[in-house]
This record gives structure tokens, C-alpha cells and sequence, in this order.
């Protein structure tokens, strides 16, 4: 257990050394709490940490930009990042150890960051003519990654999944706390733990939400002022058919009709806007029990996701 006085906040890049960390802190009875993150880090993940303190007596966040969940196509090189800036917030929230390994895989030892993440993103897909990945194995939750995100994203969750697995036998937390923004995710990471028996109690927080609506996001400073604006059309959408749904609407596709209507018309390009089971993704048509809707859109170049459950 934790002396009286706070140790300093360790900053660990080494998998030997984080596994190490964790086990000293748990043969002593201790609980140890993990926090995974992709960095540039705003209030919503800080809440996540709040949480993760109040179950555990040790808590580890993991900063780690995953290119496994990036298509070539998709905006890895423009993710925003400044880990001084998480240091800084992550040390006024007490925490014990940040885990920022430089590669969870390894693609051949490929220089530079920019031709890393290149080769990386590549390798999401299939090796392509490259001799081959010296890591080849990838994690799949086949249907629930079916819907939704996986869609348009169809190596996503193999990329998600993988690498929290890695992280999960890396820190070997007794709890582990993600947020319910990334909904899809969430499920996905919970049944993948029920499924390969990893003992971690898996939480999920709810959205953080600005003063104004729009949930928080670390992509949310790629938007243009106008685009911030035109954004807030996905909670105000999603509210509006959660009271309508209370009032007692139960048709999924006039609620889904009236979201997309509203995200167009603020200049928005909806990706997907469906209601489905909270607890399989099951798509349905009335809502007669606990749902979840799910709103994927674009803001110019930017991919917001939001969701509200609905409890009839």
C-alpha cells in the first residue's frame, strides 16, 4: 500500500519495466487500475482517471498513439499529440506510473516516425511486399466489430483489440476504465476480455460532454471554428430523439430520419446514425429495451462519434 508520502510519477517506455512495476505493487495486495489513452489528453480522459483512483490504489495510464487502427488513408500523421503537456496533467492527478512505449509492435525497424507510422499503417491491411512483419498476430471480436465503426473502419477494432490485449499483458491491471463515448469499443473490449478469460473488471465511464454539448474529443481542436459550431448538431440531435423516444416514439427509423436531417442541414456528413442493443449491437427497429444510439458524421475533415442510451 501507499506510504504517506506520494512517490514521484514514474514515466516507464520498457515492457519489462512496466510489467515489473505492476507485479511489485500487487504482491502487496494492492489493486492497479489502468487508463488507456492515444494522448493529447483533455477532461474527459481526466475523468477517467478520477475513476480509476477511486478503484484502485495504483494507477497507470498508457499513452500510445496505436497506428494499428489507422488505414493508410486515415489521419495518423495528423493526431494530435504533446505528452509534456499529459505529463504535466497526469502529475497534478497523482498519478503513479505513465506507460509510453516508443512500439507495442514491431514492423521490421523501420526509422523515423513518419516512415514507422507508414509502414504501420500498412501493415494493418496486409503485409505489403515489405518481407513481412515480425509481429503478425491480431485479435478479432468478429461480430460485434461488424456494425457501426467497423463499417467504414474495417481493421479498427483488429487494431483496438490487439493492442489493449498487449497492454492488458504488459500492466496487468485489476481494472481497466474506458469511455463509454467509444462505445462500440467498450463492448468489444469487454466481451474480448470475457472471451479470453483475462481477469480485469473492465469499466465503462460515461461521456464528458463541453459546457455546450459537444463530447469531448481530442480531435475536436482539428475543427475550424465554424465546424466546432456546426458539430454541436450531434448532441442536440441525439437529446431531441432521446426525449422523443421517452415521450414514448418507439420507431428507430423516424428518430434516426429526424437525426440525420438535423446533422445535414448543419453541414454535416453522417456517416452512420443507428440505435441498437446496449449489450449485443444488435440493430432494432422499436425500442422496447435498453438501446444505445450511435452517431458517426464529418465536420470538413474531421470524424466526430457521440451516443446516448435510451432506457424505456
Amino acid at each position: 500500500m501507499k506510504g504517506e508520502e506520494r512517490e514521484a510519477m514514474a514515466v516507464i517506455r520498457d515492457k519489462g519495466e512496466m510489467r515489473s512495476w505492476s507485479r511489485s505493487r500487487r504482491k502487496t495486495g494492492a489493486r492497479v487500475a489502468l487508463v488507456p489513452t492515444m494522448g493529447f489528453l483533455h477532461r474527459g480522459h481526466l475523468a477517467l482517471v478520477e475513476d480509476a483512483k477511486r478503484r484502485a490504489e495504483f494507477v497507470v495510464v498508457s499513452v500510445y498513439v496505436n497506428p494499428g487502427q489507422f488505414a493508410p488513408s486515415e489521419d495518423l500523421e495528423s493526431y494530435p499529440s504533446d505528452l509534456a503537456g499529459d505529463l504535466r496533467k497526469l502529475d497534478e492527478l497523482a498519478v503513479d506510473a505513465v506507460f509510453c512505449p516508443p512500439d507495442l509492435y514491431d514492423y521490421g525497424g523501420y526509422g523515423g516516425v513518419s516512415a514507422r507510422r507508414e509502414v504501420m499503417a500498412m501493415s494493418c491491411l496486409e503485409d505489403r511486399g515489405r518481407g513481412g512483419a515480425v509481429h503478425e498476430t491480431w485479435i478479432r471480436v468478429e461480430r460485434l466489430e461488424e456494425g457501426l465503426c467497423g463499417k467504414s473502419r474495417p481493421i479498427f477494432f483488429r487494431g483496438v483489440a490487439t493492442v489493449v490485449a498487449k497492454l492488458f499483458n504488459v500492466v496487468e491491471p485489476d481494472v481497466a476504465v474506458f469511455g463509454k463515448k467509444d462505445y462500440q469499443q467498450w463492448r468489444i473490449i469487454r466481451r474480448m476480455v470475457r472471451d479470453l478469460e483475462f481477469d480485469i473488471d473492465i469499466i465503462g465511464a460515461e461521456v464528458v460532454r463541453e459546457a455546450d454539448g459537444l463530447a469531448m474529443s481530442s480531435r475536436n481542436v482539428l475543427l475550424s471554428p465554424t465546424e466546432r459550431q456546426q458539430a454541436l448538431s450531434i448532441s442536440e440531435s441525439l437529446s431531441k430523439a432521446k426525449v422523443a423516444a421517452q415521450n414514448g416514439v418507439i420507431s428507430c427509423k423516424g428518430l434516426q430520419a429526424s437525426v440525420v436531417e438535423l446533422i445535414t442541414q448543419a453541414g454535416g456528413r453522417v456517416d452512420y446514425a443507428e440505435i441498437v442493443d446496449q449489450e449485443d449491437l444488435r440493430v432494432v427497429e422499436e425500442i422496447k429495451a435498453p438501446v444505445v444510439f450511435c452517431v458517426a458524421a464529418w465536420f470538413g475533415k474531421v470524424r466526430l462519434i457521440d451516443n446516448i442510451e435510451i432506457n424505456p
